[in-house]
């Protein structure tokens, strides 16, 4: 995968997280034809980049905490 292609789907990972519909790792990753590990390293990577990117067990979701 290229830069350019990986930065989109960055953005895309994060866009579904903001609007509370990234389903699970498993999915996404087989959308991106991709391993649940690299789909991991993604989130890690927009952690990294300062998104504080969290999971709940509970409702089985991923979602970003407001700093507010």
């Amino acid at each position: 995968m290229d830069y350019r292609t990986y930065e989109k789907r960055l953005e895309y990972i994060l866009e579904l997280i903001e609007k509370g519909r990234f389903g699970s790792i498993e999915k996404v990753a087989k959308r991106f034809d991709v391993s649940t590990r690299t789909v991991k390293r993604m989130l890690q990577n927009l952690r990294d980049k300062g998104h504080d990117i969290l999971y709940d067990k509970k409702i089985k979701k991923y979602f970003i905490k407001n700093t507010e």
